[in-house]
Parts: C-alpha cells; structure tokens; sequence
C-alpha cells in the first residue's frame, strides 16, 4: 500500500479491518469491517444502492453497478439484493466483483492531503480490533439507523466501528471522507472569495486545489472538534429516537 494505492491481497486483512471497494466504475466505494473466515459486516441501503438518490437517477447511476442473478446466488449468502441496514457478506458478495483496498488510520496530514481521493484514510487513530469488533457484531443485531448518502453511509458505519467517533452537532452525525470530498469539489472555487485574487488559469486551479484540499482535512474525523466518543450502546439507545441527530448530540454533550 502508499500514496498511490490501498490494495491488498486477500491473505493481508485481518479481522477487525476497515476494507472497501470500489463501485460504478470508481464512482463511489462501499465500506465494511472485515471480521474474520472471509466475513464482513456492512451498512448498506440494499441492492447495493449506496449512493441512491431515490429518483429516477438512479437508473442512471447504477447502470454500471453489479447484477444480482436470483438463479446463481451466492451458497453461503444466498440473496441479500433485497436486505438494507447492517448485513453479514462473504467477501466474495461483498467485493461484488471488484477489488479489496484496506482502508488506512492514523495517517499524517501530509499523505492524507497525498490522497487526493477522499474515503482512502483517515488522521483518527484506531482502537483495538476487539473493540471495533465488538461495535461491528452489536450494530449487526440492533442496527445503525437509516441510510442516508451524507450524514450516515457505509464508510460513516466503518470509521464509527474502528474509532467509536460520531460527530456531535446536530447538522451531522457523521461525514465520511467519499461525502466530504464531493462537498469540497462542489464549493472550491465557485463559492471562494479567494477566486478574485487571480484571473489567470493556473492560479484559478492553484486556490481550487487548495481550497479543496483545506476542506477535505478540515472535514476529516481526526481533526475536526465537533467530535466525541460514542459507546455503541448509547448510540443504539438513540437510534430507536425520533430524532437520531438531536439525540446523539446530547448524549455526546454529556460525556464532555
């Protein structure tokens, strides 16, 4: 693994890894924790629909996205296309065909920046893989609230069950890396006063890079304040709420 790329072999993952995937021709990666004899536990919106808008885009989006074939299902998994939540895979259905990439914590700012591709890694430190597995197998039995594309995805589910963090404010229980870069590229520039310092093309692309490259760090798990640790029993005990953003926020506020 580096700078360039996290792929790895299937014989270098441990139980307790944050792995993923890449999906819909690189468009986005799925997310899971790897637990050990070729199983990992994921966060998914079903049919492998985790960037569904629930639209008529959709059909566009997922053009590219792995077939589910009912006549050759998988023996160890059989049909998962219709569950959504927090599910167990093989790898093999988890993969859906693609490539193993492990996910890297603890990283420096500078090779996070390196990155110029969010959802790859992470400044926050990870606990101990008895806890992340702990956290994995409790919210495969009691859930992890519904998905939603921003504020509570499969990379969101996977950084909470290796860190126990959750973003605190009630604007957004979570941001991952993947939604975090797709925010910076849609605001660099366009909505950056720094655009009137320069004219020219390169110094046009200068601020945009540097302003993307800011908000993708500042938005990272490891670095921004709004952050807590979360037991995974309190955070089910607020799922179940009216309110699951509100509700977190309190709970954090009161472990302050």
């Amino acid at each position: 693994m580096g700078v360039l790329s996290n792929k790895v072999e299937r014989d270098q993952i441990k139980p307790g890894d944050h792995i993923y995937s890449w999906r819909s021709a690189y468009l986005y990666a799925h997310h899971g924790i790897y637990t050990g004899d070729g199983k990992v536990i994921h966060f998914t919106r079903g049919a492998g629909q985790e960037i569904g808008t629930g639209t008529a885009l959709d059909k566009v989006i997922f053009s590219s996205s792995p077939s589910h074939n009912l006549d050759n299902q998988c023996p160890n998994c059989g049909d998962q296309s219709r569950l959504d939540g927090v599910i167990s895979s093989c790898l093999d259905c988890f993969l859906a065909g693609g490539d193993l990439y492990l996910f890297e914590y603890d990283v420096t700012a500078a090779f996070f920046l390196a990155k110029a591709r969010g959802g790859t890694c992470t400044l926050a430190k990870s606990d101990s893989p008895d806890d992340v597995l702990h956290r994995a197998s409790f919210l495969l039995e009691n859930g992890f609230g519904v998905y939603h594309i921003f504020k509570n995805n499969c990379e969101d589910f996977a950084i909470y069950c290796k860190t126990g963090l959750l973003v605190s404010t009630s604007i957004s229980v979570g941001r991952s890396g993947q939604a975090a870069s797709f925010v910076a590229l849609a605001t660099t520039v366009v909505s950056s006063p720094l655009r009137f310092l320069t004219t020219s093309f390169g110094g046009l692309a200068a601020v945009g890079a540097g302003m993307y490259c800011v908000s993708r760090l500042v938005s990272d798990m490891g670095v921004r304040r709004d952050v807590a640790k979360v037991v995974v029993e309190t955070l089910v005990a607020c799922v179940g709420t009216r309110s699951r953003d509100s509700s977190v926020a309190t709970e954090v506020g009161k472990l302050d």
